[in-house]
């Protein structure tokens, strides 16, 4: 689950991290009451305008400004609130359609007065799934694209890795400041920083923090100007206060309405359409669409209690993508029983109607010859099959004659 950086931002403030401060709204009257408490509590002299949507690179889509008077505090809320934005990362990229700002926030200026002697850092915390070990990524390049430094200048991107049974070391702190540069009062404010933000990563159960730019001031503050926050949705059971910040607008409407119904689904740009019980099983009918000359359009895992209703509305999560071209139906039946299955996609065929998609169905496991009987002899267009290369062979033939 992805967080806006205002609420990312108070997550950090939460562990100690210092901030950038902000305050988050919605219309331009909120946005010149915010500057205005601003100018009260900071005394900052102007104020930074950022639109909140997921994804990055929003200041070079117009979506972040910085503005010298409360005039460009109110010109700049009205252009940005309501804009469709267009970043690298929204979907589409810059020629799709965008995400529609619904909120901003008005963040103080921490770059005044002495800009020059101000300096940018990356710092991210991840798992690295290779070593099995939390990382702290780093580099003396912030404001960029890490991928871009990554890739042209790899030596000025490091690494510290985090043993599970001890946790964050203070020399790990300590390496990390001296390897960006830093001495004196940024050199332990650093220190302090990576320490809380790791406490912040492993308090939270999140799968990655990312500050980027992490700003060195002309004081020498160390400050989280910008931050993504993606949070391990397996985890938010022990963070209910954290799963209440989902924020749906920012979803895609089809894997909202999907989770509300406990499936498991992630759109994808193919034009077969999935429905699986089980993630492995999920895996491995994607890669036989994939051979059989067919690119998936979803993962769909309806579980393992895969009756009528279930199979009912996955199909009707599947239909609305209109790139569909035929549906594969993969089911191993060991807790759930196949002829189940079999009846629950004969009655949701019958009760959608009007679905003019080929359908293949493959049930394999307990009762799956009752399975195959009830399909053949339903009378609807719907292919059964027994191995998974016959069902590999039906989406071929049904994809030559689309």
């Amino acid at each position: 689950m992805n967080l806006h950086e205002y609420q990312g931002k108070a997550l950090l403030k939460s562990y100690g991290v210092a901030i950038q401060e902000g305050i988050l709204a919605h219309t331009v009257e909120e946005a010149l009451a915010a500057f205005d408490k601003l100018q009260a509590d900071t005394g900052t002299e102007m104020a930074v305008v950022k639109a909140q949507i997921h994804a990055g690179g929003r200041g070079k889509g117009g979506g972040v400004k910085l503005s010298k008077t409360r005039a460009e505090v109110e010109e700049n809320a009205r252009n940005i609130l309501g804009m469709m934005l267009k970043t690298p990362q929204t979907p589409g990229g810059v020629d799709g359609p965008g995400k529609l700002v619904r909120k901003i926030i008005v963040a103080e200026d921490v770059y005044a007065p002495d800009f020059d002697a101000c300096k940018e850092y990356y710092v991210s915390v991840l798992m690295d799934r290779e070593t099995k070990r939390n990382v702290i990524v780093y580099s003396t390049e912030g404001g960029m694209d890490i991928e871009t430094v990554a890739e042209e200048t790899p030596e000025l991107v490091h690494k510290e890795y985090i043993d599970p049974t001890l946790g964050l070391q203070g020399f790990q702190t300590r390496k990390i400041a001296f390897n960006l540069g830093l001495s004196g009062v940024a050199f332990k404010g650093m220190t302090k920083f990576i320490a809380s933000l790791y406490k912040a990563f492993v308090g939270s159960d999140a799968s990655m923090f990312e500050i980027n730019p992490c700003l060195k001031t002309g004081d020498d503050r160390i400050l989280a100007v910008d931050c993504k926050v993606a949070l391990d949705d397996n985890a938010l059971f022990r963070h209910p206060d954290l799963a209440a910040l989902r924020d749906t607008d920012e979803e895609d409407p089809t894997e909202v309405e999907a989770k509300a119904f406990e499936l498991n689904y992630v759109n994808l740009d193919g034009n077969v359409g999935c429905m699986v019980n089980g993630a492995g099983l999920a895996m491995a009918t994607m890669d036989i669409i994939k051979l059989s000359g067919g690119e998936p359009a979803n993962f769909l895992d309806v579980g393992g209690t895969a009756n009528a209703e279930r199979v009912e509305k996955a199909f009707r999560i599947i239909l609305k993508d209109k790139k569909v071209k035929a549906i594969l139906i993969n089911i191993f039946g060991g807790i759930v029983r196949c002829d189940r299955v079999a009846q629950g996609v004969v009655d949701a065929y019958k009760n959608l109607g009007n679905i003019n998609v080929p359908i293949i169905v493959r049930l394999q496991g307990t009762n799956a010859d009752i399975a195959k009987k009830i399909i053949d002899e339903s009378g609807l267009e719907v292919h059964s099959a027994t191995l998974l290369q016959e069902a590999a062979d039906l989406v071929t033939k049904v994809l030559a004659k689309a």
